[in-house]
């Protein structure tokens, strides 16, 4: 095995270098003139208010917050991405000129959030670039100018440390921009509105939603075929946010995605998770106009052909068990009909979230979750762990009276499958008599 391992790995290398010089060649551009390649970040400070002001709300729209603030500071990086390749750490973007991105240029900066060509050599697909690639050259130059006015901060980051061999090669990438990446900008579409161009626009680049909310290939790749159908990221489940009726957003209406994009919340599925941070840190900044706009693009798309889950079937007698189960630990929140609270806690009755992939029920019950932080809406404080109460049979039981009342109808859960992410989340065990 270990000598198949070193032939795959000469492989990888060989195919690298080849695509080495397509790379630089293809992707060194910034695609127009208009970078400037003579003033480095840590040298330069903008001092346009008003381009200041756009480079903030790109950045927001971008969420670059999110993954590149820790506790070292403000885009000092150090967030660790867990992908089926190895763990990346998000870098530190900050213009100091040792440990950040003070040493970039205008272009080499361009190069990077568009280009994915870093100062240390290629990037990885977990820094979007190849949404980001849909950045207009005025939304980069006011990013620019916003990230002159960032805090320099000396945080040293191994950003690939923790990718194996062959996958640390940063060359390898080449090869895998040469096969995946759309190195194009945005094109508005003529026949459409201008606020399903801007919605397009949103989603697709700065947003970057199908980077989770479509599903990928072996390679990491998303597959086009399946554009914004669903996809696993890590832990958690992205849902489908085509128009499908059973699992997607069919039936809600652009205002509605609007309200769930700005608070967390649409009145009836609240954001938690990678969801709940993307709100917090970047969604709810969004204009009323542009989080409209989104939502005018998503209830344009075709649904996807998922069809509708078979339901469960559940006998009178567990039925009548498991809605005692339920009054006793769920209906004091979440409702003795499934309501919940609008705006704070999610309803079940007429959650299409509920339906789909489990994964992110599961992760709830053993971890608990926090709900969006908004500075728009009042927000739940988030739900506590059950782990410690039920056991896995206990918690696939529930999942299943719950994804089949109230007029839902969805497969049953497995215990099996809430074994797993017990132990891939690492939740506690079940006390033995949880009531003494």
């Amino acid at each position: 095995m270990a000598k198949w391992i070193k032939i795959a790995g000469g492989v990888v290398v060989v195919a690298a270098i080849g695509a080495g010089g397509w790379a630089w060649s293809s992707l060194n551009t910034s695609r127009s003139n208009v970078a400037d390649d003579s003033v480095t970040l840590a040298e330069f400070t903008s001092d346009d208010a008003e381009a200041i002001e756009r480079g903030e709300y790109v950045m927001r729209m971008g969420d670059c917050a999110a993954c590149h603030t820790r506790e070292d500071g403000e885009f000092a990086g150090g967030y660790q991405i867990a992908t089926p390749f190895g763990t990346l750490v998000s870098s530190n973007i900050t213009p100091d000129a040792e440990t950040g991105i003070g040493g970039m240029t205008e272009k080499d900066f361009f190069n990077a959030i568009r280009q994915g060509i870093g100062q240390h050599g290629m990037l990885y697909p977990a820094m979007p670039y190849t949404a980001y690639a849909k950045f207009t050259d005025e939304d980069m130059h006011d990013l620019w100018a916003y990230m002159s006015t960032v805090e320099p901060i000396s945080n040293d980051i191994d950003e690939n440390g923790g990718m194996p061999f062959p996958f640390n090669i940063r060359l390898a990438m080449a090869g895998w921009d040469m096969l995946f990446f759309d190195n194009e900008g945005f094109e508005p579409v003529a026949s459409e509105s201008d606020d399903w161009n801007r919605g397009k626009y949103i989603v697709d680049g700065g947003g970057h939603c199908a980077a989770c909310h479509s599903p990928r290939n072996a390679l990491g790749a998303e597959v086009a075929s399946a554009y914004l159908q669903g996809g696993n990221i890590g832990d958690w489940y992205a849902p489908d946010l085509t128009q499908n009726p059973h699992v997607g957003l069919g039936g809600s209406s652009a205002e509605d995605i609007a309200s769930y994009l700005k608070t967390g919340s649409d009145g009836v599925a609240v954001a938690a998770g990678p969801m709940a941070e993307a709100v917090e840190h970047s969604l709810q900044y969004l204009t009323d106009e542009d989080a409209l706009a989104v939502g005018t693009y998503l209830t344009a798309l075709p649904a996807s052909d998922t069809p509708a889950p078979a339901a469960a079937s559940l006998g009178d007698a567990d039925t009548a068990r498991l809605a005692d189960v339920y009054e006793v630990n769920c209906s004091a929140c979440h409702g003795l009909q499934g309501e919940g609270i609008k705006g704070m806690v999610p309803a079940f009755a007429g959650n299409h979230g509920l339906l789909t992939d489990p994964t992110n029920m599961i992760h709830v019950m053993l971890k608990g979750a926090r709900a969006a932080h908004s500075h728009t809406a009042e927000t739940a404080a988030g739900m506590p762990s059950f782990a410690w109460k039920m056991d896995d049979e206990d918690i696939a039981e529930i999942l299943t009276y719950v994804r089949n009342s109230w007029g839902n109808a969805g497969e049953a859960v497995s215990a099996g499958k809430v074994g797993e992410m017990r132990e891939q989340l690492g939740a506690r065990e079940p006390l033995s008599n949880p009531g003494s």
